[in-house]
């Protein structure tokens, strides 16, 4: 009866972790400490961008750029320039933004980047970043 029980739960598990959407995709951010440009991205987009359907679809990660390159991302050529913004997805890069030329040019940098990549940002999604 235990055995059945372990059996049932494992099963129940392993489907639970089969419905869950697999995550490929992800906004790499290289910054650097006292970095001007990457304290404003800080303020002006990192507060939103998860609410966003792309950020859903593509979660920010961050990495120092004096740090130890994460294996995963032996792949991406680092530059000395923060912050630079690099979209991944299984194992390739797929585009940049060099530098955050501020709110409004990131967002259009980035959606076009996204629409050539991954798919369309929704008229929705762009109208909540201006309500943020």
């Amino acid at each position: 009866m235990v055995s059945l029980r372990l059996l049932l739960s494992a099963v129940l598990i392993g489907l639970a972790l089969a419905a869950q959407p697999a995550r490929a995709a992800e906004l790499i951010m290289f910054e650097r400490a006292a970095c001007p440009w990457c304290e404003a991205f800080d303020r002006e987009i990192a507060p939103i961008y998860p609410k966003t359907a792309s950020g859903k679809l593509a979660p920010l990660r961050r990495v120092d750029i004096y740090g130890k390159l994460p294996a995963d991302l032996a792949f991406v050529q680092v530059e000395r320039i923060t912050p630079v913004f690099v979209l991944v997805d299984q194992g390739r890069e797929l585009g940049r933004i060099r530098g955050y030329p501020g709110e409004d040019h990131f967002w259009g940098l980035f959606d076009a980047m996204v629409e050539r990549t991954l798919g369309k940002a929704s008229d929705q999604e762009k109208s909540l970043r201006i309500k943020g």
